[in-house]
């Protein structure tokens, strides 16, 4: 498909509270650098701030990032904010804490509610921001997260926070933030054939409550921050509706999820130009019902 063109629009928009966003976004995890978990050879610099700034160029007004991706000589927070800042008013930056990166970049065990202030901190120092639009509390394997969504929902009320939103979390985990302050999105992992069946059920349970659902590693496959970013091993079936849109496998697994229903929101990270654009135009391939029922059935294999 031609995609020099094509911008984020096209993929329609959602609301994020009061913030309205185009559905596709952008993540900044690869931006600091190839290796899994930012491990290896650190980015060039100026190729990754043109990525920024073209991703904005395309119009993507919603970027997703964190204080711990960053790599040896790569932070994703600081390469944001050279390109972009002064910000854009219609720019949203979402991050999320609760994992823990010491300076060396070894993790260490998971952010007490207590320590989630100085993470917010440390996130807005380094965007240069004064206020977060939207943090996720990301979820670290405990079964409640009312505490640590309890230190969040203290900061939004004292302002450092606009809105907030949860990130691996199960439909229980969803309610129970839900019962202490809104919770404009949740962030798991999703993709074509690479979930289980809760994270659809809270697809859906996202839908039926308007929050948007914004997956992860949504064109990775199974390998998740080691894939290739859907090149290869795609099912024969993903190949063939490529192949009939002039289209990349990693296009056809993003249309498919933005198909999951308008609130499900794409944040495909890259630190090539030209994957930059190829993901931005996957949001305007039209899927036909056949090709999604064939979809499906990949991604639920015996239903």
């Amino acid at each position: 498909m031609t995609s020099e063109m094509i911008t984020a629009a096209a993929a329609g928009a959602w609301r994020l509270g009061d913030l309205d966003v185009n559905r596709i976004g952008f993540g900044a995890m690869r931006l600091t650098g190839s290796g899994p978990f930012h491990r290896g050879t650190p980015s060039d610099r100026d190729r990754a701030i043109a990525v920024l700034r073209r991703a904005i160029e395309l119009g993507v007004d919603h970027i997703d990032t964190a204080a711990f991706y960053f790599s040896a000589l790569r932070s994703a927070n600081e390469l944001i904010n050279s390109a972009l800042a002064p910000y854009d008013d219609d720019l949203v930056i979402v991050t999320k804490v609760g994992p823990y990166r010491d300076y060396a970049g070894e993790w260490g065990a998971a952010a007490r509610p207590d320590q989630l202030r100085s993470h917010v901190e440390e996130n807005l120092r380094q965007l240069g921001r004064d206020h977060l639009d939207v943090v996720n509390l990301r979820r670290m394997g405990q079964d409640s997260i009312a505490e640590h969504f309890g230190a969040l929902a203290e900061l939004r009320e004292a302002g450092l926070i606009r809105h907030l939103g949860v990130s691996d979390v199960e439909p229980r985990q969803l309610a129970e933030a839900r019962a202490i302050a809104p919770v404009v999105c949740v962030q798991n992992r999703y993709g074509l054939g690479s979930t289980d069946p809760g994270t659809d059920e809270l697809l859906r349970v996202c839908g039926d409550l308007g929050i948007a659902f914004v997956p992860f590693f949504a064109i990775a496959g199974k390998g998740g921050a080691k894939g290739p970013g859907g090149t290869h091993g795609s099912d024969g079936e993903v190949l063939a509706v490529a192949r009939a849109h002039d289209a990349t496998p990693a296009q056809i697994r993003l249309a498919w999820t933005l198909r999951q229903g308008p609130h499900v929101l794409a944040i495909p990270g890259t630190g090539n130009p030209d994957h930059l654009t190829e993901n931005i135009a996957a949001g305007a391939l039209r899927l036909t019902d056949d090709e999604v029922a064939r979809l499906d059935a990949v991604h639920r294999p015996g239903d």
